[in-house]
């Protein structure tokens, strides 16, 4: 049997290692789109100290979401990794207090600016690696509770923390390709549908000129009138939750349903509530309650549990049903968001440098979905950014310099050479960024 070691001697002497090896490959499809060129060509930010760039300071902001160092006092772990600073290009990496004021001295103008960054970067994201031809996007809202006195913060609906304050940020992500479309954040007691039209507006006119069908879904939070009226203006598609206003309630009991499966019946009639301009297309569901079902959270009459839909899709009764369950993929990319990346961290406790963060929270999650879509296996396409992390990004590494060549050294196994050569076989077939 083997001895165990006894005099080992501990030193800190190495400058090459790191555990964040894996960040190279998606630095490397970052260098070959040219990200930080067109970061400089479309951003301004007039600003006194000029010792780190403005593509920098982005970047010193998003590294830290991918890398799962959430808060940005936090991100000071990076300022004494040399090697992921050269592995990267982010030699003397900016400090947090850098990085807050950043956010804190933005002029207005520059989180517009950020948004049509983003916005440009999905029409050029959404046709990799395949061209598309159609969107499917999803609406709603998630609460982010606060423990401090952020502005704009107050207190609304908040299941988890009864009377805490919080913010209420409107989020729209595309079904297909998963990408964060558009955001919008909001104070906590902002009213169910505030601020859906403008956020409706702000997706429309990044969707790109050659898309030939647009579809919408969304929850009840959504089904009045003025959004309906803009989905229709813009002769999108749509499926929204119907809201069991006293009208519809009246109308359930004479419908004629029909067997949709072993559970649900389905019909269908037309519904004008007292504040719409014109009767729309209504969708009802109800299956019977068992005797020891617990308490149910959809509307319920007559021992009867209802769902409905507003819906304009040329599609049958049951297809609006299972069109509409397909929305259920939204929520564990919220869960995403909010978990992994930053979404429930507030940096500040100014409103303007959070709304701000959203956009480099947006940057951040859009750039790692197009790392994956155009660059990694089918298999791994799907993989939340914390599995990301764990199989690829936190790859520890060596950087060593045999006969003055930069080495990165990953550990010997066979699956990572083969993912290795493939990953980078893809990264150098995407183009730069078109202007």
């Amino acid at each position: 049997m083997r001895r165990s070691p006894t005099n080992v001697t501990i030193a800190f002497n190495h400058k090459g290692l790191t555990h964040y090896g894996g960040i190279f490959f998606f630095h490397e499809f970052l260098r070959v789109l040219q990200l930080r060129r067109y970061l400089h060509r479309h951003l301004n930010y007039p600003r006194r100290n000029h010792h780190y760039s403005l593509p920098q300071m982005l970047l010193g902001l998003v590294y830290p979401i991918i890398l799962g160092l959430d808060r940005l006092e936090t991100a000071c772990f990076l300022r004494g990794n040399g090697t992921f600073q050269y592995l990267t290009g982010l030699g003397n990496y900016p400090d947090p207090q850098s990085l807050r004021r950043f956010l804190l001295q933005a002029p207005p103008q520059f989180r517009e600016q950020l948004h049509r960054l983003n916005d440009r970067l999905l029409q050029q994201f959404i046709y990799r690696p395949e061209h598309r031809s159609r969107l499917i996007l999803d609406l709603d809202s998630t609460v982010l509770t606060v423990f401090g006195r952020q502005e704009g913060a107050a207190v609304g609906y908040n299941p988890r923390y009864r009377g805490k304050r919080s913010y209420d940020p409107l989020l729209c992500l595309e079904a297909n390709s998963a990408f964060l479309w558009d955001t919008e954040l909001r104070p906590g007691n902002a009213g169910t549908w505030a601020g859906s039209v403008e956020l409706l507006a702000s997706c429309f006119l990044s969707v790109p000129s050659d898309i030939r069908e647009l579809r919408v879904r969304a929850d009840a939070g959504f089904g009045f009138d003025p959004v309906l009226d803009v989905l229709e203006q813009r002769a999108a598609e749509y499926a929204v939750v119907a809201r069991m206003t006293s009208s519809l309630k009246r109308v359930l009991g004479g419908l004629r349903y029909q067997r949709l499966n072993a559970r649900w019946e389905i019909a269908e009639c037309e519904h004008r509530p007292s504040d719409w301009k014109q009767p729309r297309r209504c969708i009802v569901a109800r299956r019977r309650l068992e005797e020891t079902e617990p308490e149910p959270t959809l509307f319920t009459l007559e021992r009867y549990l209802y769902r409905g839909w507003i819906s304009n899709l040329p599609l049958s009764a049951a297809g609006v049903w299972h069109f509409y369950d397909g929305r259920a993929g939204m929520e564990p990319r919220i869960r995403e968001l909010r978990e992994d990346f930053a979404l429930r961290r507030i940096p500040t406790r100014a409103f303007s440098a959070n709304a701000l963060y959203l956009e480099v929270i947006c940057l951040a999650y859009n750039l790692v979905t197009a790392f994956q879509r155009s660059c990694l296996p089918e298999g791994w396409r799907d993989l939340t950014l914390s599995k990301l992390r764990y199989k690829l990004f936190w790859l520890p590494a060596e950087l060593t310099r045999p006969q003055n060549r930069p080495t990165l050294r990953l550990a010997q196994i066979p699956a990572i050479e083969d993912l290795t050569e493939r990953i980078l076989h893809q990264v150098h077939k995407q183009k730069p960024l078109a202007e």
